[in-house]
């Protein structure tokens, strides 16, 4: 059998060879067991970030291509929406367009542009037959919000506006 000084030396080295196995994997620099722990965790947060961005925008993708290929009870198939950054300070152009309106489509738009703490800083608006917005937002107060946020925002606002989306024929 094997003395208890034994299995801790041996359990002791298999930490230490892991450790080193983590340290590497997360390109760390760290000396110390807790340094590398620490780096470890840092590391695991930035790809959490990553596969929510990554997350982000493929959701984005899917609901551009609901938008080029929409399936008849889609209720945003008539819609048209486009989000460019702007300059370094998270401000966004976003246009919408829609051959139908949607009472309140304009409302839960701009709440959509509240909730990511996007302030509109300029914006023109016509609601009357056909809905179409070009809006500035700028100003963010939540960290990590870039233009497919903000798309995938308006589209969910779209979805979600009272009665459905736009307007049927």
């Amino acid at each position: 059998m094997m003395s208890r000084e034994r299995k801790k030396a041996t359990g002791s080295a298999a930490l230490h060879d892991k450790l080193q196995i983590l340290r590497s994997i997360t390109h760390s620099n760290a000396l110390s067991e807790n340094s590398i722990l620490m780096d470890a965790s840092e590391y695991i947060k930035k790809l959490k970030l990553k596969v929510v961005k990554l997350n982000q925008e493929i959701a984005c993708e899917e609901d551009t291509l609901r938008q080029t290929n929409p399936t008849p009870t889609d209720p945003i198939r008539s819609m048209q929406v486009t989000v460019e950054t702007l300059g370094r300070h998270g401000s966004f152009a976003v246009n919408v367009f829609s051959d139908k309106n949607c009472p309140g489509l304009l409302v839960s738009i701009l709440q959509a542009f509240d909730d990511l703490g996007l302030n509109v800083l300029e914006a023109t608006a016509s609601c009357a037959d056909t809905f179409h917005l070009e809006a500035v937002g700028g100003e963010n107060t939540v960290e990590s919000v870039d233009e497919h946020l903000v798309k995938q925002a308006v589209l969910q606002a779209i979805r979600n506006c009272p009665e459905g989306g736009p307007e049927q024929e």
